[in-house]
């Protein structure tokens, strides 16, 4: 009996991922851990960790973009630099939520500060269609300038 209701779950994982989550959740606080559908649950957390991971990596990669744009389209900056200001503190409010969510990622952000930064360059060159030897070949921030709401790479 329990196999087949275990089997069934399975399933529901594949025919109803809402359904298959709070049936999941039922089972666990009920203490029902035989009918708990153990591979599909593990998979999601695991995915969840990346996700978490995927997600701070983006964000921080678009705020250096927008560090760059500020600091270096000078041809766009009085015309956009409002919006892009904007998206700054957007990236930063993303990226702080998300640390408040898993403290445990704010060193993996100092992990990642130079691949975002590297990947940054690219796509900003790309988009201001400038050479990318403009740029500083290290990071123009660290973290606490990332997540001081105050701080921006020009003075203005």
């Amino acid at each position: 009996m329990i196999q087949s209701t275990t089997i069934s779950t399975e399933k529901l994982y594949d025919q109803d991922y809402q359904l298959w989550l709070e049936t999941t959740l039922e089972q666990l606080r009920n203490s029902e851990y035989s009918q708990v559908d153990w591979e599909n649950l593990l998979e999601e957390i695991e995915a969840m960790t990346r996700r978490d991971k995927r997600a701070l990596k983006s964000l921080l990669t678009r705020l250096f973009e927008h560090f760059l744009k500020l600091a270096y389209w000078e041809k766009e900056r009085e015309y956009n630099q409002a919006g892009w200001k904007r998206e700054i503190r957007n990236f930063r409010i993303q990226i702080k939520r998300l640390l408040k969510d898993s403290p445990s990622l704010k060193p993996y952000l100092a992990e990642i500060i130079e691949e975002c930064y590297q990947d940054s360059i690219k796509l900003s060159g790309d988009t201001m269609q400038i050479s990318t030897t403009i740029f500083p070949a290290q990071s123009i921030a660290n973290i606490e300038q990332i997540l001081d709401e105050n701080w921006l790479p020009i003075n203005n």
